[in-house]
């Protein structure tokens, strides 16, 4: 089952945001239908099944971000902006496993001459969105902006 990390306010204004959308393309949608399309595009069965689970994850325990929510930052120095697609606590520590989709590609070499380019990493942060690993020059690699 899908980990739901957005609370239900936040489900909420997603329905509204799409309803809103599709009604501005032609296609309204009652609020109902909005809602469970919601649910759908979360991967649950329906809406009730979406909000029980959102209910109790409301309480995300210190988590530095929420599935779905669009961040900044600096990845290995570089700024970023992109989508949280993926937050998991480790064990009982208070450390998280994030996976970030950037909306444009970073490039993680300072060489002039060489570039890599990355759209989609994974790593470890605190629940500051902060990761204990540093770059040689003592960098956190991930760092999200509050």
């Amino acid at each position: 089952m899908t980990m739901v990390l957005l609370s239900i306010d936040e489900l909420k204004s997603q329905a509204r945001r799409l309803r809103d959308a599709m009604s501005a393309k032609g296609a309204p949608l009652t609020h109902s239908e909005a809602l469970e399309l919601t649910a759908k595009s979360h991967g649950m069965r329906d809406w009730n099944t979406l909000a029980a689970l959102a209910g109790r994850s409301d309480n995300h325990d210190g988590a530095p971000a929420m599935v779905g929510a669009i961040v900044s930052g600096r990845y290995l120095g570089q700024a970023f902006r992109g989508e949280v697609i993926a937050l998991q606590r480790l064990s009982q520590s208070k450390l998280y496993s994030i996976t970030l989709h950037f909306e444009q590609p970073v490039d993680v070499v300072t060489f002039d001459s060489f570039s890599a380019f990355r759209r989609r990493v994974t790593g470890v942060v605190d629940g500051n969105g902060i990761s204990p690993k540093r770059t040689s020059n003592g960098q956190p690699h991930i760092v999200l902006y509050r």
